[in-house]
């Protein structure tokens, strides 16, 4: 159930945590993002190269890449005001929630995808959230805050190297599905036989740089 954010002066002296959220979610009160309905969007491109994209108005934005490569957008958020919401739309940071994490490292940075994500909808971007997991332990908080019958993102990219990471994979996206119910599932990277939904692939960069070896090598 949505909860009203309540605004308190004491936020102006934690990290970055100046943007106060309309509603929240669970027990770590994430901040709820907004359902957005799919757009066409024929070309996505990383955050770190957002900068110097042209025809912006017809490409969306996203994270699957290093975290560091979208770090400034957590210290620096006000520099990006004007130049995200040129883009068609902006899916959320996907702040990495590795398994040998500390559990409240992986919340910290659910929670910051989030406040991102609903800050990116404060100033005018259609906002696609990337939704992720770690193991099972994960389910009890890494939903909340996420649109339920929307447009959400996912990448398998890493996921798929043994049976273990796979079966994490799957217990993760099967219950997304059950929790989400997404109308559409932007997917970045390979996607598994058995995933089900509305998938609308998004090929990843390393997909992209094969087919563009490969082309050179036929010239």
């Amino acid at each position: 159930m949505a909860t009203p954010r309540i605004t308190y002066a004491a936020t102006q002296y934690i990290d970055n945590v100046d943007f106060i959220p309309d509603y929240v979610d669970g027990k770590f009160e994430i901040p709820i993002i907004r359902p957005e309905p799919y757009i066409e969007i024929d070309t996505w491109i990383p955050f770190n190269q957002a900068g110097y994209g042209y025809k912006r108005e017809e490409k969306g934005v996203h994270f699957f890449v290093h975290d560091y490569f979208f770090n400034s957008l957590w210290t620096k958020r006000e520099k990006y005001r004007h130049m995200l919401p040129q883009y068609k739309a902006v899916m959320t940071p996907d702040y990495s929630l590795y398994t040998n994490w500390p559990v409240m490292v992986q919340i910290w940075n659910h929670y910051r995808k989030h406040l991102i994500g609903a800050w990116m909808q404060s100033i005018g971007c259609r906002v696609y959230p990337s939704v992720s997991w770690s193991d099972d332990s994960s389910f009890d908080w890494c939903f909340d805050g996420e649109p339920r019958g929307g447009t959400v993102c996912i990448s398998s990219v890493g996921t798929q190297q043994n049976k273990e990471t796979r079966k994490l994979f799957m217990a993760g996206y099967e219950m997304m599905m059950d929790v989400l119910y997404p109308e559409t599932i932007l997917f970045y990277g390979k996607v598994p036989k058995e995933c089900e939904g509305n998938i609308i692939p998004i090929e990843s960069f390393q997909d992209q740089l094969k087919k563009k070896v490969k082309k050179n090598d036929q010239a």
